[in-house]
């Protein structure tokens, strides 16, 4: 059975993540700061509860959360443990709440931070830096139940086997509540499947195909053979990206995402599998719900609609 994903954000559905940045925390006194932090995130620990049951009521079997879910968690002056907020521990537990509803509602929840996370930088500083921002994400990875968080390989600086070596290396490094659930994807400008399955064969990290990466960056593999390398990584369900180009013309840049999704561009040896599919899609929801529709007139199944308890 296919699990279709939501990434971070919604469309149309009133569900609201709210942000914040460094500069203005700055402007406010530690209380106010704190305060303004805590409404935040006890905000944002209700919306995703909301999210979840958005996606329990329309089929949607898993929601990759996003990265800012507490805002600039691990900046170096204003960073915060969550504990520290007003009523903090009230909201965590809100958040394992929302582990419990994934769990008792079979939606699968992931990760997948911002850019500036780089292992593989020959920088120690942006190295620990990126540490830091792992753990963050296995905190809160922890509390909602998220069994993936992804990145990518990161720059080449020279030095393709170098620096894949140097990411290997310090994967080796990381703490058990961060390894067991990193993941490491291919992308459109850098490093090809090819390139980072020996990575992952050697660090048992799984490899999340992006298959539209895949397309705009070939490494002379077809889908299929990089599809059942790709799954024989993972001890878990698998879970892959799927986009379609902005621009259909061989002409065009290929990176730039559409709204939604075209069929054709969902691989057709994908459909019998048991895999979590991330919809990458500018519509969001919408997209994620056409898609939907379109498998299911295939007579391809779907995460089933759950009823209200």
């Amino acid at each position: 059975m296919l699990r279709l994903g939501l990434c971070c954000i919604f469309r149309k559905a009133p569900i609201k993540f709210r942000r914040t940045t460094a500069k203005y925390l700055q402007s406010l006194s530690p209380a106010k700061r704190f305060g303004h932090l805590a409404s935040i995130c006890s905000d944002n620990a209700d919306a995703l509860y909301r999210a979840l049951e958005f996606c329990a009521a329309n089929g949607i079997g898993a929601f990759r959360i996003n990265s800012q879910i507490l805002p600039v968690k691990t900046h170096p002056k204003v960073g915060y443990d969550l504990r520290q907020l007003p009523e903090g521990e009230g909201i965590i537990d809100r958040f394992k709440q929302c582990g419990t509803f994934s769990r008792k509602h079979d939606i699968r929840t992931s990760f997948h931070p911002d850019q500036f996370l780089v292992l593989s930088s020959p920088d120690a500083g942006v190295v620990g830096r990126s540490k830091e921002e792992l753990a963050y994400h296995a905190e809160v990875a922890e509390w909602v139940a998220a069994d993936v968080i992804n990145i990518h390989g990161g720059g080449a600086y020279g030095d393709k086997p170098a620096a894949l070596n140097r990411l290997a290396d310090v994967i080796d490094t990381l703490p058990e509540k961060i390894k067991t659930r990193l993941t490491l994807e291919n992308d459109d400008r850098v490093y090809t499947p090819s390139e980072l399955l020996p990575v992952c064969q050697h660090t048992g990290v799984p490899l999340v195909y992006d298959v539209h990466h895949h397309r705009c960056l070939p490494d002379g593999n077809t889908i299929r053979h990089t599809t059942e390398k790709a799954m024989a990584t993972w001890n878990r369900e698998p879970l892959f990206h799927l986009s379609s180009p902005l621009n259909k013309r061989r002409s065009d840049p290929c990176r730039p995402h559409h709204d939604y999704i075209d069929p054709v561009d969902f691989p057709q040896c994908w459909k019998n599998l048991d895999i979590t599919v991330d919809v990458e899609a500018k519509a969001k929801e919408l997209a994620v719900l056409k898609l939907r529709k379109a498998l299911e007139r295939e007579k391809i199944p779907v995460t089933p609609i759950k009823t209200k308890d």
